[in-house]
Order: C-alpha cells, then structure tokens, then sequence
C-alpha cells in the first residue's frame, strides 16, 4: 500500500512549482473566508456604536477591504480552477503515455486474452478520474482543514457552548457518512467494470460491422448492446439509490446543525448570556463549518473513483512482458538467414495442448520453405516463434548460430518481414501506410518498393495516388491491393527472413496472380516460410514440410513427396 502511494506522489515530481503555488493559493482564499465573517462581526459589535461620522468613515474603508478580499478570494479560486486542472492534466498526458507505452511492450500473449473495450477505458475514463483526485484532492483536504480547524477556534472564542451544539453533530455526520461511502465504493466499483464491457461490445461491434451488415444481424447487435446497457443502468441504479441517501442525509443534518444553533443562541440570547450580533456572526460561521465537512466527505468520494482507476491502472503496469529483452541481449546490425529449431516445443498457456513437440528443422540462408498440413496443425504457430511473438516452452530458436533471445528484439524483428492473410492497413494515405514498414524511409525510397511490389501501377489510377486515403483498415482498396501494399512495407523493410502466412488464400485467382508473382520477387536471396492454404502457389518451393498434431511428418520437394503417396499426396489430390 504504501509503496502505491510513494508511486502516486511520484507524478507529482515534474509538476512541484504548479503543485506548490496552487497549494498556496487554496490556503489564501480559505483564509479570506474566515476573515471576512470576523470584520462582519467587529462592524456590528463596535463600529456601529460609534458616533455617525466616525462610524460611517470606518464601515467605508472595512467595505473596501472586503471587496479587496472578495477580489482576492476571487482570483485565488480562478487559480486553482485553471492552473490545478492544467496541472491534472499534464500529470493525465504522463500515465496514458506511461500505460500506452506500456501496452506495446506486452505480448501477444496478453492481448489473446483481453478485450479492446476494456483496455481503452483504462486509457481514458479511468484515467480522468485519476487525474481529477490528484487535481482535487490535496486542495480540498487543505482547503477544508484549514476552513473547519479555523472556524473551530473561532466559533470556540465567540461562544463555547454554541459550538459543542455544533460539533455535537459530528461523529453522527462523519458515521453517516462512512457507512454509505463503503457502499458507493462497491457499487462505483461494478460502474467501471459495466462501462468496460459496454466500450468493449461497441469497440467490436464497430469493427466488424461488415459482418454484422453483411449478414442482417444489426437487431442482434442492438441486442446485445441493450443488455449490456441495461446491466449498466442497473449498476448505476444502485449506486444512486445510496448517493441519494447519501447527499439527502447529509443536507438534513448540516440544516439540523443550523436549527440547534438558532434556537440554543435564542435561548441563550433571552438568558442575556449572549450579544445578538454574537449569534449573526455564529451563523456565518455555521457553513465554514459545515461546508468543509461535506467537501471531505464528497472528496471520499472522488477518492473512491479516482483511486479504484489508480488500482486498474497499477494492474496493467504491474503486468510484466513476458518477451522482453535478455539483461546480456546483443545488438544484432544484420543476418545472413540460417534459421534452426533445436527440438523447439510450445503450448500456448499452461492447461492446455502442447501445439509443438520436439520439432527439429534446418534452413539454410537463402532456402524458400513451404509449410503445409492440416488446420490447428501449428504452422503459423511455428512461424510466430522466429520473431517472438511467443517464446518457445522447451528447445531452442537459433539464426545464424544465436539462440534469438539473446538478441535484443527490435534488432530481431529488424531482420523479419511477415506478410499476413488479413493486411492491417491504418487509417493514413498509401504513402504513410507503406512507409510504415520503415519510418525513416523517402517518399521516392516508398514509390520504389510500391513499384517492386506491382502496386504502383494502380496507386497512380487511385484519385490522389500516393496521398489517396484509404479509410480504416483499407477498406476502399480490394483485397489483392492490400496485399501488394503489404508486400511493398516489407519491400521497404529490406528484411533477411520472409513469413508469407497464407497470403494469398482469400483472394481471386487473378489478384492471386499478381501477388504471387511480387512475392516471388520479394522472397529472392532471402530466407523464405510459406505457409500455404492452396498448394499450387508452392509447387516450384525447395522445400516442403508437412505438419500435423505429430509434428513434421514428411518433407521433400513436391516431386518426392507426391511420390511418396502420403499427407502431402493426398493434400494436393484432395
């Protein structure tokens, strides 16, 4: 817990110079609050008493200087509004990069087992509430100490008995208080998770709404959307129903504070134990009192929101990556390409199937190695372990003789390029989208591997050519121009080693051609997987591997293996 805290100040660091004058400044504007009561209560207990002239030249200058104090008061406030958020902001812009930066060092690993949805409300709403308790939060404690310890001492002077009737009150306000705090804690708690599941249905809704459309499901959709929103509603059904017992009990008992104060000064005042002036000034006083109780109690609140955020944000970055660098990883500038699977086996979590065992493979820099065999075989598992996406369980990856995790993993996947079935394309023009395969690269370095590609030819029939935009995900282009895109980002990257997984298997005959025909030009003199869906793209492949559930069954040329008459035989024949 405590190193939590220690954690928490931490953000405040950068911020010290903002931190400490908004600190100054809510201290100032607390203490023109309880003056100015006190030059109310010197007016109507002295000057007023004095002849007229007099009396009127000093209530003139005493105006002035209230007016003086409002300004200030004024400006305080306007300070610690503006400059206290700037500050929560800037402390919010420092964790969402903190947790953003922390989400791209994770693996595949944990994003196979979360939800979108859930990850974004971390960065957002979670967040806000975070940086409004640090905005907030130590302003309002100071302000409402300072508030109800000096109205205290004050109220103490001007009559001892009013104010135990006062304070009398509360330990009932403080239990009141911390009863239905406990339990808008759990139900703010449920809120958060309900908001999560609702950012994440609409995060996957939207991104597959092509699917939804495509097969008339929007009705279900809405469906699962009114459930989620209904569970919400619940939720915060809840929370209401105590936050309004919550701020209604609260209201009746500062009023009640005010009631037994009226009518123990009347009876003091009748008993003539009291001046009437005395009980003006009491009042006044009564919501310096009250005020500071209820803005540490609404801050308990605020606490409970801002600080479950903090816990959901320390639960991500608590999450260590479990592909990371080794503490001795070495720098790797370039690769000839012989990558070896040194009895490599893999399972993706600890109850479940080994998807490798034992495997043993050999490829020579500059080898083309198609990998084929049935669904669930493990084949893009096999290939997802050269970069590591995942790392092997047992075994060793080596390229070049290296075991790969001990080389530092930009510089590994510096040296990989992996062209996919199902092309991420950004939501930028052709130019920023190719030139992501490496950023440093020139527009004419781009329009090169475009053209290496056989992508430049329709780039420049597209409206703006290279500047064209091409919506989320690509999806004004066709399929067949994804890929050559895709291909063209790894052209760019200039890479050793080549991963083709099942790149061509979703498109038309004739856009298969094309592809097929840029990869063949983008595999030459490097170390090439393929892992096909249709075997007639890999026929002239050096090598062919068959993998099953068993592991490498057969391999061989495609002459050998249909040869052979087995898996691979059948596979082709099919």
């Amino acid at each position: 817990m405590e190193h939590k805290w220690k954690r928490l100040a931490g953000y405040y660091r950068p911020y010290m110079t903002l931190f400490l004058t908004d600190m100054f400044f809510a201290v100032l504007g607390a203490g023109v609050t309880l003056v100015i009561p006190l030059i109310v209560r010197y007016i109507t207990n002295h000057v007023i008493t004095l002849p007229g002239n007099e009396s009127f030249a000093i209530i003139v200058r005493l105006g002035i200087v209230m007016v003086a104090m409002v300004a200030l008061e004024c400006f305080c406030n306007f300070y610690i509004a503006y400059f206290g958020h700037i500050m929560g902001a800037k402390i919010e812009h420092d964790m969402r990069n903190e947790i953003f930066s922390h989400y791209q060092k994770l693996s595949f690993t944990f994003y196979d087992n979360q939800k979108i949805g859930q990850l974004l409300s971390r960065v957002t709403s979670d967040l806000f509430d975070i940086s409004e308790l640090l905005h907030h939060g130590p302003e309002d404690v100071v302000i409402s100490l300072i508030k109800f310890i000096g109205s205290f001492i004050i109220l103490c002077r001007i009559n001892s008995v009013l104010t135990l009737v006062a304070f009398a009150f509360l330990p009932v306000i403080v239990l009141y208080a911390f009863y239905f705090n406990k339990k808008m804690k759990r139900a703010f708690t449920q809120n958060r998770a309900r908001i999560a599941d609702i950012n994440s249905q609409i995060e996957d809704s939207l991104a597959g709404i092509r699917a939804v459309k495509s097969f008339g499901n929007e009705e279900i959709e809405m469906e699962k959307f009114r459930n989620g929103n209904e569970r919400f509603v619940e939720s915060k059904r809840t929370s209401y129903w105590y936050m309004g017992l919550y701020h209604s009990g609260l209201g009746a008992l500062t009023t009640m504070v005010t009631i037994a104060v009226l009518v123990v000064g009347a009876g003091l005042i009748t008993g003539s134990y009291m001046e009437v002036t005395d009980l003006v000034t009491f009042l006044l006083y009564i919501n310096n009192f009250t005020e500071p109780v209820k803005k540490l109690i609404n801050f308990t609140e605020q606490f409970q929101n801002g600080y479950t955020g903090y816990e959901r944000f320390l639960e991500i970055l608590d999450i260590q990556p479990d592909i990371k660098d080794a503490p001795d990883a070495l720098s790797v500038d370039s690769v000839r390409g012989d990558v070896r699977f040194d009895n490599v086996s893999f399972k993706y979590e600890e109850n479940q199937d080994t998807v490798l065992s034992h495997i043993n493979l050999d490829v020579k820099a500059g080898d083309y190695l198609a990998i084929v065999g049935s669904s669930g075989g493990g084949k893009t598992t096999l290939c997802s372990l050269i970069p590591r996406f995942y790392d092997v369980d047992g075994g060793r990856i080596l390229l070049d003789g290296t075991d790969i995790r001990r080389m530092k993993l930009a510089d590994l996947r510096r040296q990989i390029g992996i062209v996919q079935q199902d092309v991420y394309l950004f939501a930028e023009n052709i130019m920023e989208n190719i030139r992501y395969g490496r950023p440093d690269a020139t527009d004419q370095e781009v329009i090169e591997a475009a053209k290496l590609a056989n992508a430049h030819e329709f780039i420049m029939q597209l409206p703006n050519g290279y500047e064209t935009d091409i919506g989320q995900r690509g999806v004004k282009l066709s399929g067949g121009q994804k890929q050559r895109l895709s291909i063209a980002r790894v052209f760019l990257k200039n890479p050793a080693i080549l991963i083709f997984d099942e790149a061509t298997s979703a498109l038309d005959n004739e856009s298969e051609k094309i592809v097929q025909h840029s990869m063949e030009k983008l595999a030459k003199g490097r170390t090439t997987f393929v892992i096909a869906h249709r075997l007639s793209t890999i026929r002239n492949a050096q090598r062919i591997l068959v993998l099953t559930e068993k592991g490498i069954e057969e391999q061989g040329t495609h002459e050998e293996l249909l040869a052979k008459n087995g898996i691979y035989a059948k596979l082709y024949r099919g």
